[in-house]
């Protein structure tokens, strides 16, 4: 496991949660961090707090949503630093939604929320990385819940399985390139945006503990990182049982039915 010292970092999503966070463990490490997400004075909150702590900073406000304003940061953080080491690709929504009350454009905005933003920066970081000495890392914070249906996050469960499989098929195209990949996949993590929608959240870690989650996973580089390990063991026992079981096991968890 290496350090992540003296290296260029993008996250987006760093105006706050896991990003902020996982920005904020990293900044005595004598990195160069670009970061990015909508909030301009939240972004610059953090930013400074980078500088601080003795690494430089580009705080860039974007909206990940608009494919050129990605790909707009991405050049941005190449003329700045002359690379980028490391990409963790925070940005995405997970509300309580049940699908016998969504519509179709609740649906649509999940999956833009999800998928769309990984892919708006996804693109532009490939014709990045594959060129330069070296390669780098892109990491991305999936979610256990991508690993199956999650009553009440349906489409939420739904966009975090297409970034996956996306992902999976990058990892193998671009390793004779340097270029790798890590999926990071959560539990429930107590972050502002989630803390009053209602949702069971069992196993729920401080979005504090989950950035040392991440950080670890960006220094081991695994293919795929999952957390905390009790979650992590009872999404993997509830896909090893027979699906009448785990439905009404997950119908019980989530107080649904």
């Amino acid at each position: 496991m290496a350090r992540i010292t003296d290296r260029t970092v993008l996250i987006v999503g760093a105006s706050s949660g896991i990003g902020a966070e996982a920005a904020r463990q990293l900044a005595h490490s004598g990195n160069r961090f670009v970061i990015t997400a909508r909030r301009t004075a939240e972004l610059a909150a953090v930013a400074a707090e980078i500088r601080a702590a003795g690494s430089a900073c580009l705080d860039l406000p974007a909206d990940a949503l608009d494919p050129e304003a990605a790909a707009g940061v991405v050049a941005a953080a190449v003329a700045e630093y002359g690379s980028v080491d490391v990409a963790l690709l925070n940005a995405g929504q997970g509300p309580d939604m049940a699908m016998d009350r969504v519509s179709v454009t609740d649906v649509s905005r999940i999956m833009a929320l999800n998928y769309d933003v990984v892919v708006n920066y996804l693109v532009p970081l490939i014709g990045q990385l594959r060129g330069q000495p070296g390669g780098g890392l892109i990491a991305h914070t999936n979610s256990l819940a991508g690993l199956m249906g999650i009553p009440r996050q349906g489409p939420y469960s739904a966009a975090k399985a297409a970034v996956r499989t996306l992902v999976d098929t990058a990892r193998i195209e671009l390793a004779p390139h340097g270029v790798r990949f890590t999926s990071i996949h959560p539990g429930f993590v107590a972050t502002e945006r989630v803390g009053g929608d209602g949702l069971p959240k069992p196993f729920q870690i401080s979005q504090e503990r989950a950035a040392r989650y991440v950080v670890r996973a960006l220094e081991k580089e695994p293919a795929q990182a999952y957390f905390p390990w009790p979650t992590a063991a009872l999404v993997r026992t509830l896909r090893a049982l027979p699906t009448p079981v785990s439905a009404a096991v997950l119908r019980r968890l989530a107080s649904v039915g």
